[in-house]
């Protein structure tokens, strides 16, 4: 089911006029420190353990890590695409 509905935090950004790309890098900002903090408890299940499944879980954080990465570097390229479009 798709929702459009937003977390609280984000829609009060919503309200007070913040612009969609700051709140857009902000919330990839914090779901990448998660992301970070899970694959650290990850590789640490692992290295305890050895197991198969641990190995998956950590593999799974390291994409997410690398998904958002991705995006929050995109977030950079448009700051300064739109910046150099309007000349400022």
């Amino acid at each position: 089911m798709i929702t459009t509905e937003l977390e609280e935090h984000i829609q009060k950004a919503v309200d007070h006029n913040v612009p969609p790309l700051d709140i857009m890098h902000g919330e990839l900002k914090r779901l990448l420190v998660e992301a970070e903090e899970q694959l650290i408890l990850a590789q640490e299940e692992e290295d305890r353990t050895e197991e198969a499944m641990d190995s998956m879980e950590r593999k799974y954080w390291e994409g997410q890590c690398d998904a958002l990465s991705n995006l929050y570097t995109l977030t950079y390229g448009l700051y300064f695409a739109i910046s150099e479009r309007d000349g400022k």
